[in-house]
């Protein structure tokens, strides 16, 4: 799968795409196509990691000392889920999904699994992929 990847903190030039391994839900995880996901000035502040003095050293240790944690960006998404683990029962393969990634991130990729417990939930049906990936930020 491709995915849009951040290997050091700095411009958007640092952002690239690569080939990476499609992840696989484990048992209380859904595996969600993305068919959209948002670009939010909290993306942006994290990849040049422009973040204010007084919370600067803990989202450093959250996110890496010397380099992103985590190597995709994205925090909010919408898709349509392709598979779900064996002890997921609120979604099923073909349902139409939205909602914030959180500090997993994982967002700007084809796909992204996701705890089915969390705050993802089906789109509305009057709703595009689009307009329903802005819904958690608003």
């Amino acid at each position: 799968m491709k995915a849009v990847i951040w290997s050091k903190y700095g411009p958007a030039e640092l952002l690239k795409l690569k080939d990476v391994p499609k992840p696989s839900p484990k048992d209380n995880e859904v595996l969600i196509r993305i068919r959209a996901a948002t670009v939010t000035a909290g993306d942006c502040e994290l990849r040049r990691f422009d973040i204010q003095p007084w919370i600067w050293l803990p989202v450093r240790l959250i996110m890496g000392i010397f380099s992103p944690r985590k190597p995709t960006l994205g925090q909010e998404f919408s898709g349509e889920v392709e598979a779900v683990g064996k002890n997921v029962t609120k979604f099923q393969p073909g349902d139409k999904v939205f909602g914030p990634s959180g500090m997993s991130m994982g967002a700007y990729a084809e796909y992204k699994c996701v705890s089915s417990g969390s705050t993802i939930t089906h789109n509305p049906a009057n709703m595009t992929f689009e307009e329903a990936a802005t819904v958690p930020t608003g």
